[in-house]
């Protein structure tokens, strides 16, 4: 994270960074309502991203595009308090408990940013491990904090964008 994110943080707990996908049902409602959650389950100082469209990735043919944000915020807790409450927060908005990582979903959150962070256990990977390689991860999050730090390689989030879309281009 940047310096300034840090200190805006400091009595809050720990900056954060969230990641919501989407492709069943109203996409955007369903990510306002999951912010409401998020924020009457601790999360202080949100700022989220524009909601912007994707093509399916790594799903089954024919799955329906994606809307996907990303949000940052301030967090007391743990990494594993902060993934229990997007967990139960996906089954309240209509995603099951056991879900098949290919199939459409009402919404995903994932925790890709925990302040400088890294953890590897089997039920959290944190920075998330495929993030920087998905331009629907890293354009909304580019948008909200392009000075955060990825605490693997030290690159800010602009910059990560920056060689994906350097990577990707024809």
């Amino acid at each position: 994270m940047s310096a300034n994110t840090q200190v805006e943080c400091k009595s809050l707990g720990s900056p954060v960074a969230l990641g919501f996908g989407a492709n069943l049902g109203e996409a955007e409602e369903t990510f306002q309502q999951a912010v409401t959650m998020l924020r009457a389950g601790g999360l202080k100082n949100i700022r989220q991203a524009s909601v912007y469209k994707s093509k399916a990735q790594d799903c089954y043919p024919g799955t329906p595009d994606f809307s996907n944000s990303a949000l940052t915020g301030c967090w007391l807790g743990s990494p594993q308090e902060l993934l229990e409450l997007t967990q139960s927060i996906e089954v309240k908005l209509g995603r099951p408990r056991e879900h098949d990582s290919k199939a459409s979903r009402s919404i995903d959150i994932d925790l890709l940013l925990f302040a400088q962070c890294i953890i590897d256990e089997p039920q959290l990977q944190v920075p998330h491990p495929r993030m920087c390689r998905r331009h629907f991860v890293m354009q909304p999050l580019a948008e909200i904090a392009p000075s955060w730090l990825m605490p693997d390689s030290g690159k800010s989030i602009a910059q990560c964008l920056a060689e994906l879309q350097r990577r990707d281009a024809p």
